[in-house]
């Protein structure tokens, strides 16, 4: 089990447990930050984050900006194949294709999933993952495809 699940299973049920694993997430990788993401659910093939819709994430017409949107894609595909990958294995994006569907307001839920199961591999690998980000009402407003590298961890 990585160390990502690992912590975020020991959290999740401690009051402000997923406030807390988040703000890790963020010291970890401090750009995430910027979006102050919420982790709703994070397992082997799926990962779930909610945004907040407030004025440090908005554009010049008031809605969510297409770049935290990103962010937003980009965390959960890349904490979902963190936890999704075979032990011995590292993953980086290598490319993202993005479309914006519709006025993104309120609080959003982006949730990331692979298109197909990981594998097991000596080599690397490029591992598409899909991300929908939906808004309250259920809405998607964003959607993007990320392309991963996984390939072998250094030896030590």
């Amino acid at each position: 089990m990585s160390q990502a699940l690992s912590l975020y299973r020991r959290l999740v049920s401690l009051p402000g447990g997923r406030w807390l694993y988040g703000r890790l997430i963020c010291f970890k990788a401090p750009y995430f930050a910027t979006i102050a993401p919420h982790f709703l659910t994070l397992e082997p093939g799926a990962c779930e984050v909610a945004i907040r819709d407030r004025r440090r994430v908005h554009n010049h017409i008031g809605t969510v900006h297409a770049i935290a949107l990103c962010n937003a894609a980009e965390l959960t595909a890349g904490m979902m194949t963190d936890v999704t990958i075979p032990p011995g294995m590292r993953w980086i994006p290598k490319g993202m294709t993005v479309e914006y569907l519709a006025k993104a307001k309120g609080t959003l839920v982006a949730r990331a999933v692979p298109e197909s199961p990981a594998a097991e591999a000596s080599n690397g690998y490029a591992w598409p993952v899909r991300v929908s980000v939906r808004n309250q009402a259920g809405e998607e407003v964003f959607r993007a495809r990320i392309d991963m590298w996984v390939s072998p961890r250094k030896a030590a």
